[in-house]
């Protein structure tokens, strides 16, 4: 589903559409609120809460595999939890990114699978309980913020920096999963994932929401793999939160991107619809190119024609963020 376009209005200006769903955006916060009272598991070991406050994409999932990496250069063995959206497997079990398919777990824990133990389990509790008795020392809680199955060491809320809260309203009046002020009253830190022109005007917009949290700042960055983008005719689609950010990096990499296709996030590439931008990107003469979580949803056969960009996320103060947590552990 594509968000309406007066979700991401001002607050000061919301749409008479906002305005008229805001008693029902009430009630979904309201029912929040309500489920966030009843009491979770409470495993043996550190539980990092990687979450946001709205619906749709924010990056939560490069921050988990950031996480993961600083942790294991510390000697923490962080291990990852999530539903598998998407996927049919109930779990929990632990993914295995040479023997599962997205069909199977879900797109995000197959990409996260690549870097460190990822758990899926429709019951977040039993996906922790499994990943504590494989030896985890921390467990990043992939999502799952306004779900309160398991209780939290620490919560990082993660905001795109672009979208930020959108029009500060909750479901079906705006992008909120609950309101700004109740949802940031249990974050340990915020994470604005974006430029710095971006990250400025959102911080500027929320200042006065943000001011008790400690609010670290992120970047996305391609890899160099020594692939010469500069110059290359690529048709580029992309299935996730903000689609129109990829396309813009591959711009920025100097590719000549003749065709951007947004889908949907998570939408299946099934075989009619992969042999349709086969067609069109022979007509155009151009590169597939697409997201690593995007390459992860296709058949194996169907990436070896198609180009990916590997991106990370580059925390700038990424030890002052991991001792925020509680899980800072020792370098080396």
């Amino acid at each position: 589903m594509k968000p309406p376009r007066f979700w991401s209005n001002p607050p000061q200006r919301p749409g008479w559409q906002s305005r008229l769903l805001a008693p029902l955006g009430w009630a979904y916060g309201a029912a929040t609120a309500h489920r966030l009272r009843q009491p979770g598991h409470r495993a043996g070991v550190p539980v990092i809460c990687v979450g946001n406050l709205g619906a749709g994409g924010a990056g939560k999932t490069p921050t988990v595999i950031a996480l993961m990496q600083a942790l294991a250069a510390r000697g923490v063995a962080a291990h990852s939890v999530s539903r598998g959206y998407g996927g049919r497997l109930a779990g929990p079990l632990q993914v295995d990114e040479r023997r599962h398919s997205a069909a199977e777990v879900g797109d995000e824990p197959l990409l996260i699978a690549a870097f460190g133990p990822a758990w899926i389990a429709r019951d977040r509790a039993e996906g922790v309980r499994a990943a504590e008795g494989a030896g985890a020392g921390v467990v990043l809680l992939d999502d799952g913020f306004q779900n309160p199955s398991v209780q939290k060491s620490a919560s990082l809320v993660v905001v795109d920096a672009g979208a930020g809260f959108g029009n500060g309203r909750c479901i079906p009046a705006g992008p909120l999963r609950e309101p700004v002020a109740a949802g940031l009253s249990r974050a340990s830190a915020v994470l604005v994932i974006g430029p710095p022109d971006e990250r400025a005007a959102f911080a500027a917009l929320w200042a006065p929401q943000l001011a008790r949290l400690p609010v670290f700042a992120a970047t996305l960055e391609p890899l160099n793999t020594g692939m010469a983008w500069k110059g290359l005719r690529a048709l580029a689609f992309a299935g996730i939160g903000r689609p129109g950010k990829f396309f813009a990096t591959l711009r920025g990499l100097g590719a000549d991107v003749v065709r951007a296709q947004a889908l949907d996030d998570h939408q299946p590439l099934t075989p009619a619809l992969f042999a349709r931008l086969q067609s069109e990107a022979r007509r155009l003469g151009a590169q597939l190119v697409t997201t690593e979580k995007d390459a992860v949803r296709l058949p194996l056969e169907a990436r070896r024609q198609v180009l990916t960009v590997p991106v990370r996320l580059v925390i700038q103060d990424e030890a002052g963020l991991l001792g925020v947590l509680g899980v800072a552990g020792k370098v080396g």
